[in-house]
């Protein structure tokens, strides 16, 4: 009977709980999307939105009353201090502020929408981990985040606010799915276009798609409910790249904790060198748009030019910065953590054996095999476009560090990054040709790059020679890979090329001003989540921007886990069947 009666008390509450979410939400976007220059208009939405905190402060005590499960109550405490945190210090500043009422009143508005957009986070990471246990299949959970914040965001891209003319849907829906794909493909010009709400709300989606939604939801899971579920752990343990379920949400914290650490970092770097141009205006929003795009790999820049622009082109330093934000953000968390024990290892056998002692079995072969490719791929990348330009774009730097820098700088960005420092349509046929490979193979598993991923391209590498030396398995130093390791390589080997040259027959036959070189290189710079273009991107037609739109999602989740989320069967046969070979020249 006690049962019965709490569940008569909490269903309605619940409705008005969900109702009084969907009133925010909507008050929220049109706060920040519509226009409201004048007092009475600024005046009303803040007392409806104080009005809204105070209701929802009602709700959430009330629901923590109810409810006996501690974790909720969590929860709860959490939306209550963000709540009540917000109303006092709006209330704080609209009493004790000493400025004009209507300063006093926009001031006012601004920290209840800061305080109301932190308590609807809360409430939607709640939400994705319902659906936890809802849908089981990790991979079609991760799928669906990436559908589900391209959609939010083309529809936020849509408000009146967010763009300086006006924008089409198709453009907007582009310019998401380009922004969580972390690709930085643009249709529209991020800088003159878009609206510093516009660039907000990308700079968002950049952010999300780069880390990823999981990842996040276990990041505030970690702190509202202490512990997770079987099932959670399967899906973070999916995403991250790690066999391991235990303390999955710790090191789902640890990954959102090394990329602010890390993009912090990078944005006080890009400040200091960037600090004395006096052509770039908001230099902090310009310093962390940077950051959050350069270690996400994301390629979207806030200059209408890119890096390409007159005060950046010879800033060495600021390209240094760059640098070292996309080789960390396309390394991933599990590849420079496994570096940094490895290196505290070291120190620590030099200090307290007081000689050298290699480390045994702390880089995992994972490692070794990501931190070799990217290394090789970097250094030829660099002396390949260094010979391949030196009569060309890079006589426009005159010392040899210009020169260095830029063809490091190009070797870099164009595995998944997209910034550029050069106009890639001045590149010679042979550089361009061996920035399309560089672009294919991208970044490393578990990052926020894409491509077929460096451990791919040097796996299906080592089996070539291994079948030349007649051995069934590849083997390296005192490790064997697992053939179902060489066997997922050449299937995202394969599915790639399929997708690729099916997406450039299509644009062949809806583009006819456009060359094969520029088709296939827009191409691959799609399904590698590149972002760079010579140059054809704005003049695309719109079937050719749904093909571009398809390529960009296909290479950012991987076609491979697609078909394993939907194919996938639980059942196991135990038996074999005869093996007969096949004839292959």
């Amino acid at each position: 009977m006690p049962k019965k009666k709490l569940k008569n008390y909490k269903s309605p509450l619940s409705k008005i709980y969900g109702f009084t979410d969907i009133i925010l939400i909507v008050f929220l976007i049109f706060d920040f999307g519509y226009e409201a220059d004048y007092h009475p208009v600024v005046y009303n939405k803040s007392l409806v939105l104080l009005g809204i905190a105070f209701a929802l402060i009602a709700l959430n005590f009330a629901r923590l009353h109810i409810s006996k499960d501690l974790a909720i109550n969590r929860m709860y405490k959490a939306n209550l201090i963000v709540l009540i945190s917000t109303v006092v210090i709006t209330l704080a500043v609209f009493w004790l502020g000493s400025y004009d009422s209507i300063h006093k009143i926009r001031e006012v508005s601004y920290l209840i929408d800061i305080g109301l957009i932190l308590y609807f986070l809360l409430r939607l990471t709640h939400l994705l981990r319902k659906l936890y246990t809802v849908y089981h299949n990790p991979l079609i959970l991760f799928i669906g985040s990436f559908i589900v914040i391209a959609l939010i965001g083309s529809f936020l891209l849509m408000l009146p606010n967010a763009t300086t003319n006006g924008i089409q849907y198709i453009d907007a829906l582009f310019t998401s799915t380009s922004a969580v794909c972390v690709t930085g493909l643009i249709v529209m010009d991020t800088a003159t276009d878009f609206t510093f709400l516009g660039q907000t709300i990308i700079l968002t989606i950049i952010q999300l798609g780069g880390i990823g939604m999981l990842t996040f939801t276990s990041f505030f899971a970690f702190f509202f409910k202490g512990g997770t579920s079987f099932q959670e752990g399967l899906n973070v343990k999916d995403f991250m790249g790690t066999e391991r379920l235990n303390d999955v949400l710790k090191m789902a914290v640890e990954v959102v904790i090394f990329t602010f650490g890390l993009e912090l970092a990078g944005a006080a770097f890009i400040y200091y060198t960037i600090h004395d141009v006096p052509d770039i205006q908001n230099k902090l929003f310009f310093s962390i748009f940077h950051s959050i795009s350069a270690f996400c790999n994301a390629g979207f820049s806030i200059l209408s030019d890119g890096f390409y622009d007159k005060n950046l082109s010879h800033a060495y330093g600021f390209q240094w910065v760059i640098i070292y934000l996309i080789i960390f953000g396309g390394l991933g968390y599990n590849i420079v953590k496994n570096f940094i024990k490895y290196i505290k290892t070291l120190l620590l056998n030099l200090i307290i054996y007081r000689k050298f002692i290699q480390p045994v079995r702390v880089l995992t072969l994972n490692s070794k095999i990501v931190f070799v490719t990217t290394s090789i791929l970097l250094f030829f990348g660099t002396v390949f476009i260094y010979i391949g330009e030196t009569g060309n774009i890079l006589k426009d730097h005159d010392t040899l560090l210009g020169k260095i820098t830029t063809a490091s700088f190009t070797s870099v960005t164009t595995r998944t990054a997209g910034f550029n420092t050069l106009d890639f349509a001045d590149l010679t046929t042979p550089v361009i040709l061996f920035v399309i490979l560089l672009m294919w193979i991208g970044a490393s598993p578990a990052s926020t790059g894409g491509g077929i991923k460096t451990s791919t391209f040097a796996l299906a590498t080592l089996n070539i020679f291994s079948l030349a030396r007649g051995k069934e398995h590849i083997e390296i130093g005192t490790r064997k890979v697992n053939n179902q390791s060489v066997k997922r390589a050449f299937a995202i080997i394969c599915i790639s090329l399929i997708v690729i040259g099916n997406a450039i027959l299509l644009l062949l036959i809806f583009e006819k001003d456009f060359s094969l070189i520029q088709i296939a290189f827009e191409i691959f710079s799609a399904y590698s989540t590149v972002g760079l273009s010579l140059g054809i991107t704005g003049e695309l037609s719109d079937p050719s921007k749904y093909v571009i739109i398809f390529v960009m999602f296909f290479g950012r989740i991987g076609l491979l886990n697609l078909l394993i989320g939907m194919l996938r069967q639980i059942q196991h046969n135990f038996h074999q069947y005869p093996e007969e070979n096949i004839l292959i020249n």
